[in-house]
């Protein structure tokens, strides 16, 4: 599928590019070498009369992405979560990119129902309207439920889209084969890596079951937070290309004038958003990695509703203790605790000046700290920490560029909402309460109980290890004799430690 046959659409692409303007754009934001320059203009120069005009309103990349079609306009909206492989300034223009293309019918969408629920349309909902929203994956339509009548919100794939990715993906794949093999020294731009990194994006929401679990995981963990609803999921009336929702009444996040009208307070609302975020990854691990507004609406009832799963984020237990403890130092100012964190965690080389390296993140810090508390960005704060870093020989890490990107979108919506807020005063607590209940005392308890559990699930098969240890050593006593005195220690210490733990869980258990 790689082969030669993508050759043409490769060619489209850089003619595309070329017309557009966005050739340029694209090859500085790459910081691209010499070779890979002269042969993308050599790739694009000479068809640009093939390419497609696009429209003349947009920026450059924009325009010759939404030009292009579904799969590009996706990639483009993938890129923008990688400002370390972009730079921002491309990064803010493709965050912005249009995601809307025009509907499919509602015939085909109904024939799509039919196929992945095994049922005609007309029979599982009692009306269904043209479409609400329809953008590079799939088209929402409004219906409702002939068994309830409860009004939900039905989502379909576009019909043929599975293949259309393919098709572009084998493209993009063979685009970065001969860009690794024009110029070596692009590989340092991980050409590769980018491509894999898209498909695993798309193949996730081209499958409705998995953003499907996704809503369904957010909603659990979410299930107490104060202020915050989500639309449920329908199982019964949900597949692999169908996905159907409760409906979400409610105004727009980005519409202050309807949030004003409907009585609602903007100040309140821009610190939940905020806390609610900060929870969801710091608590949770799991975030919703696309909260623009609109992907959220204020219900009548004052309620935050998140809508659109297909991008969540995710970050183990042990990267949001590093991290918030890493913020948390950044809160109090104490930059040498900030850098120890990062040399502890294995983020930065053990060779590094750990001195030098708590200097450099002084001068991230107190500039930040030096303005106006309404001008305090964290957004702001993780990108000049990411460079930092990165100068240090810190490797990239997607997850947390993820989270920064996130980060920068909430805080646009919450000072959308009130300018005036202050960041760190309404994040201090959410961040506080994360490292009293992760690092210290209660900490190391809950991760005892967990040690404990998991020896537990162990118990029936001790006797016999221990057992079996037993008679190995008094058959052959000579390795552990002969076994240096450190080695000796170091059974024994995990031995008493075990032995601790089990005695820890026998109090929690029993």
């Amino acid at each position: 599928m790689r082969g030669p046959h993508n050759i043409w659409r490769l060619i489209r692409t850089g003619a595309t590019l070329e017309r557009t303007g966005a050739m340029g754009v694209v090859l500085d934001a790459f910081d691209a070498p010499r070779s890979l320059r002269i042969a993308a203009r050599v790739l694009g120069w000479p068809f640009k009369w093939l390419g497609y005009e696009g429209d003349p309103a947009m920026p450059p990349a924009t325009r010759a992405l939404s030009a292009l079609g579904p799969a590009y306009i996706k990639f483009g909206q993938v890129l923008s979560t990688r400002p370390d492989l972009v730079g921002n300034e491309l990064a803010v223009q493709l965050r912005v990119l249009q995601d809307k293309l025009p509907p499919f019918p509602v015939a085909e969408a109904k024939q799509m129902v039919a196929h992945e629920l095994g049922a005609p349309a007309d029979s599982l909902y009692a009306t269904f309207s043209d479409p609400v929203a329809a953008a590079s994956i799939a088209q929402v339509h409004k219906a409702t439920l002939i068994d309830t009548g409860e009004v939900v919100a039905v989502k379909v794939l576009r019909p043929g889209i599975e293949r259309a990715f393919r098709k572009d993906i084998d493209a993009f794949w063979l685009a970065a084969t001969l860009i690794e093999w024009i110029s070596p020294g692009s590989r340092r731009l991980r050409p590769m890596d980018v491509i894999a990194h898209f498909e695993g994006v798309v193949k996730g929401e081209l499958d409705l079951r998995l953003e499907a679990a996704a809503a369904s995981e957010y909603a659990a963990n979410t299930k107490d937070d104060a202020g915050f609803t989500l639309p449920s999921v329908k199982w019964d009336f949900s597949a692999r290309r169908v996905m159907t929702l409760s409906w979400a009444e409610g105004v727009s996040m980005g519409d202050n004038d309807a949030i004003d009208a409907a009585g609602h307070d903007r100040a309140v609302l821009s610190e939940r958003v905020l806390q609610l975020f900060l929870n969801h990854a710091l608590r949770d691990g799991f975030f919703h990695a696309d909260m623009h507004q609109g992907n959220l609406k204020v219900a009548p009832n004052g309620d935050i509703v998140a809508l659109d799963f297909g991008i969540m984020g995710h970050i183990d237990e042990y990267t949001r203790r590093v991290y918030a403890e890493i913020l948390f130092g950044f809160i109090r100012r104490d930059y040498m605790r900030v850098a120890e964190v990062h040399f502890e965690a294995g983020y930065v080389p053990a060779d590094r000046d750990v001195d030098e390296f708590a200097r450099a993140l002084r001068a991230v810090g107190e500039p930040i700290f030096g303005m106006d508390a309404t001008r305090i960005s964290m957004g702001r704060l993780l990108s000049y920490l990411f460079e930092v870093t990165e100068r240090f020989g810190m490797e990239t890490r997607t997850e947390l560029i993820l989270l920064q990107r996130t980060m920068v979108v909430v805080e646009g919506v919450a000072r959308s909402l009130n300018p005036h807020m202050n960041i760190w005063k309404v994040a201090q607590p959410v961040v506080e309460d994360y490292i009293k209940k992760s690092i210290g005392p209660r900490a190391i308890l809950s991760d005892l109980n967990k040690t404990a559990l998991v020896l537990a699930r162990f118990g029936p098969r001790l006797p016999r290890l221990v057992e079996a240890a037993l008679i190995r050593q008094a058959q052959d006593p000579a390795p552990f004799s002969r076994s240096p005195w450190w080695s000796r220690l170091l059974w024994g210490g995990t031995g008493l430690a075990v032995g601790l733990v089990l005695a820890l869980a026998t109090q929690v258990l029993f």
